[in-house]
């Protein structure tokens, strides 16, 4: 493993992890009493799934090239779907909290936000990673696998920071942080989409 795998990955994991990032600053201003566990678990899904993705992608590159070109067309609008559904729900939940007039400054309770839905923002916001298969695959498995360390290991940190600045600015904007929580996560499928077509 030389210096020049390692600065490329970080630099590879610096900007996968901006949507993850955006995405870790949304669920944190939908639950801005989260706990730790839940941080840091947030941040493990993501690190692991754009991690995983590039790793997936040099797997495809070596062994199914073509089909792997023909799903390549599709990430854009997987990405946009998810998480303009997830963003949807977190935004129609919020202006529900706004009608009921429910006061979340005075009583801090967790949100639940499933596994399930975890699982979801996760793929969205790493699915173009696959395509970093392509930057990687003249490496050998031994320097994929390293690269693919090294951008969960990257993510995870700069997920974690989007949680917990989301975290404080949620409990100052009280109940409309879920609104702009759901707001963010529409904006960056469309950002993804339409970035893809540039």
């Amino acid at each position: 493993m030389d210096f020049l795998l390692i600065f490329n990955s970080a630099i590879l994991g610096l900007g996968l992890a901006m949507d993850a990032f955006s995405v870790s600053l949304a669920n944190g201003l939908d639950d801005p009493c989260m706990r730790k566990r839940k941080m840091y678990g947030i941040s493990a899904i993501f690190g692991t799934f754009q991690g995983l993705m590039p790793l997936i992608g040099w797997l495809l590159v070596h062994t199914l090239a073509e089909m792997f070109n023909t799903f390549q067309a599709f990430i854009p609008w997987i990405a946009l779907g998810l998480l303009s559904f997830i963003g949807a729900k977190m935004l129609f939940d919020g202006v529900g909290e706004l009608k009921s007039g429910e006061d979340k400054s005075k009583v801090c309770t967790p949100k639940q936000l499933s596994f399930a839905s975890l699982i979801i923002q996760g793929i969205a916001t790493s699915i173009d990673a696959l395509s970093v298969g392509f930057t990687i695959s003249e490496y050998n498995l031994l320097e994929a696998l390293a690269a693919a360390l090294i951008i969960a290991a990257i993510t995870f940190v700069i997920c974690l920071g989007g949680v917990i600045i989301g975290r404080r600015f949620g409990t100052a904007l009280a109940g409309k942080s879920a609104i702009f929580g759901g707001v963010i996560l529409i904006v960056i499928g469309i950002e993804i989409f339409v970035t893809s077509f540039i």
